[in-house]
């Protein structure tokens, strides 16, 4: 997606101050030209069935961190929190996969320590398979210099970690049953300084919406790179909510037939800037994306999050 000029940007933050000032009563939106096309996890044929030269996911020690997964060699597996796991895709190549090579199957994958169950593979841009685990492509770090080592470990500001045997990163809670995590997603409630209660996904990342979206009738026009900055908050089941008017709360599909999730017909989105829980760093960007208060209306533009950096040239306006 193509970034707009300074002036349809002001544009569309003028209009968004009047759409938000409806709160919900948004016009018509028409869905987004990019498609993304979800690449499927790809099975892997059983251990004992797999050749010698299959790549080999084993699970290791490594000193202040304990258990986590290596390759064969024994360097240490990174995930990448902008990638995605439900479909699995990586946003990592170019120099990016130079600094974080992909962990690539040419010729099956075999585990050790860990369940074949959570490890499959996903094809990248280049033809290559890349291994994933519990749908998360999976990197090395150019820069560990030897088994053992893990100093990728939250780089990024965060975006990158560590991989317990489970799937989840190291240092949170294990990953829930892959049956349990496709059939369902979370919009619940935190506060946040300078802002209050605002939405939250069920890992306490701020929702927000983007006013270029329509609500009436619900229309997701964020996608392509647009997308990767702004994580739609993708539904496969059931909505789990908290705090929240169960009425307001349904999904519209996206132009790759995902089901979107929406708050007061506004479609939700994450924002991969954001390091953690309780960070609303993409409240305001570009006078468009604004964090979510309870009743799915935007948080007022002249407030600003306390410990969260937010800028309006942050570049991910779209």
């Amino acid at each position: 997606m193509s970034r707009r000029s300074l002036a349809a940007l002001t544009v569309a933050a003028v209009a968004g101050i009047g759409l938000l000032g409806a709160c919900g009563d948004g016009t018509d939106g028409s869905s987004g030209t990019g498609r993304t096309t979800p690449v499927a996890v790809q099975q892997q044929a059983q251990a004992e069935s797999t050749s010698a030269t299959a790549t080999l996911v084993a699970v290791a020690d490594v000193a202040g961190l304990g258990a986590v997964l290596t390759d064969g060699d024994g360097r240490t597996l990174y995930r990448f929190s902008q990638d995605t796991a439900d479909p699995p895709q990586s946003h990592c190549d170019g120099e990016c996969a130079a600094a974080w090579p992909p962990l690539i199957a040419k010729d099956g994958v075999a585990v050790d320590g860990l369940s074949s169950d959570v490890v499959g593979t996903v094809r990248r841009a280049d033809g290559t398979e890349q291994v994933t685990v519990k749908g998360w492509p999976v990197y090395t770090y150019a820069q560990d210099a030897e088994p053992g080592e893990s100093t990728g470990h939250g780089a990024g500001d965060g975006q990158w970690s560590a991989i317990s045997p489970t799937g989840a990163t190291v240092g949170q809670a294990s990953a829930p049953s892959s049956s349990a995590r496709d059939r369902s997603v979370a919009v619940a409630t935190t506060r946040i300084g300078g802002l209050g209660t605002v939405l939250t996904d069920g890992e306490g990342r701020t929702l927000y919406l983007f006013t270029e979206d329509g609500t009436k009738p619900p229309a997701a026009t964020c996608a392509g790179e647009c997308a990767e900055a702004w994580p739609p908050v993708i539904a496969d089941g059931d909505v789990e909510i908290t705090g929240v008017d169960p009425d307001l709360v349904g999904t519209v599909t996206r132009p790759d037939g995902t089901e979107q999730v929406t708050v007061g017909g506004w479609p939700m989105y994450t924002y991969a800037r954001d390091a953690g829980p309780g960070d609303a760093a993409g409240h305001g960007v570009k006078g468009t994306w604004f964090a979510v208060e309870t009743n799915g209306c935007a948080v007022a533009a002249d407030k600003r999050p306390t410990g969260s950096a937010a800028s309006e040239d942050a570049g991910d306006g779209y």
